[in-house]
């Protein structure tokens, strides 16, 4: 095999100044935003004591998922031992640790004191999930960094495919352990089910790899004049395509088994036909943007070899997977609790009610969660411009003579 050359970007190109300006500003908007929450309380959210996850926790999660995921494309190389994608792993670890960075940056700002977040990391209960998840997240970003130590350090390469592995088992961990943060509620109507699990770990694997298509498209159009072969785009949009259908398939499962249960006929019924923003989002937003659009433009044969196609498709299944979390999360707490089955409450001060709760998304909220895509984006464009992780070419013709024997 070839040695494959890497290089850091010029960083001499409008795009490449045009996202530091971006980043940055979303970045300040959400500092703008934490200091207002932190300042005025909670009140000026869209939250209240009824739905206390809101849009904050919907961007840290995405982004969370989208690291677990996109770091599939480093385990393709390592563990599965396919040279294809190994031009691939170093941009593949490196978003893997500038997204979860992100997602947990609006997780602390969200906090309304920051500063509390010593005592969770230094105090832990591990009968809690939560306490589970910031061993999780930590050890996923020292994971990551060795790894990638190993993939740019020749002396290390013999050790590589080990902690490959490493990293491959830690992140299913890590992606399970999210998702059972609302399989373990059992208060809740909506989360309690052990496809949780299961269903997060797909979804994480179609952001990830939706992610890395439109990062390495913007990096090598912006910098290169789009060298990008067809032939690098296509195994990795197969795959995209495949990852929807697990996606479906497990939101599929997850409904039929609420299905089964006559006591959570009300909550599905509420979100698959309730004619509100939920139902409007899981059928308009998941269904039709996120997963039948994005298959036809991965399969069909019109628009299957085009670029803009692949992007396009990327895209939408992101606006999917962040509509399907807005559901399952806001949807999740916005049906009332059911403390007395089978029983009429006539007043209560616990919200037990059959009254649907409200929420209304801020806009300090936005800021926040756009600040955590801001802060992933500045991180990777300055590593892009300070260490070599792209391949110095991506043209067919480049990739092919790499791997030929």
């Amino acid at each position: 095999m070839k040695k494959v050359n890497f290089c850091v970007i010029e960083g001499k190109s409008a795009g490449f100044y045009g996202g530091i300006v971006i980043s940055t500003l979303m970045i300040l908007l959400g500092l703008f935003a934490a200091y207002n929450m932190e300042h005025h309380g909670h009140i000026i959210t869209g939250m209240n004591n009824q739905i206390v996850w809101g849009m904050p926790h919907i961007f840290a999660i995405f982004l969370i998922l989208a690291a677990s995921g996109v770091l599939n494309v480093a385990s393709i190389s390592s563990v599965f031992r396919k040279v294809f994608y190994h031009p691939l792993a170093r941009l593949s670890a490196l978003l893997a640790i500038t997204l979860l960075l992100g997602g947990l940056s609006v997780l602390v700002l969200d906090l309304g004191r920051p500063d509390r977040i010593v005592v969770a990391m230094t105090s832990y209960n591990f009968k809690s999930i939560f306490a589970w998840n910031i061993v999780l997240y930590n050890g996923f970003l020292v994971v990551c960094a060795i790894y990638l130590w190993f993939m740019m350090e020749r002396r290390m390469q013999r050790y590589y495919p080990t902690v490959g592995l490493i990293a491959f088992i830690w992140r299913l961990i890590l992606t399970t352990g999210t998702g059972s943060i609302f399989g373990f509620l059992v208060a809740r109507e909506a989360y309690h089910t052990a496809v949780m699990a299961p269903l997060f770990i797909a979804l994480s694997l179609a952001l990830g790899l939706a992610v890395f298509l439109i990062v390495l498209f913007i990096d090598d159009c912006s910098e290169k004049q789009c060298s990008l072969g067809e032939g690098v785009l296509h195994r990795p949009k197969t795959l995209l395509g495949v990852f929807i259908g697990a996606v479906f398939y497990f939101v599929l499962v997850y409904h039929i088994s609420h299905l089964y249960f006559t006591g959570r006929h009300g909550v599905e019924y509420f979100i698959l036909a309730g004619s509100g923003i939920y139902t409007v989002l899981f059928w308009g937003g998941y269904f039709f943007l996120g997963t039948i659009l994005p298959l036809l433009l991965l399969y069909h044969e019109r628009f299957s070899h085009s670029h803009v196609s692949i992007v396009a498709a990327s895209f939408l299944t992101l606006l999917g997977g962040f509509a399907l979390l807005y559901v399952i999360i806001i949807g999740g707490q916005a049906y009332p609790l059911e403390i007395f089955p089978g029983m009429e409450v006539i007043s209560s001060g616990f919200f037990d009610q059959a009254k649907i709760h409200s929420y209304i998304p801020s806009g300090w909220e936005i800021m926040l969660g756009m600040s955590g895509i801001g802060i992933s984006a500045l991180l990777t464009v300055l590593a892009l411009r300070i260490l070599p992780f792209m391949p110095s070419s991506l043209a067919d013709s480049e990739i092919e003579e790499a791997f030929r024997c």
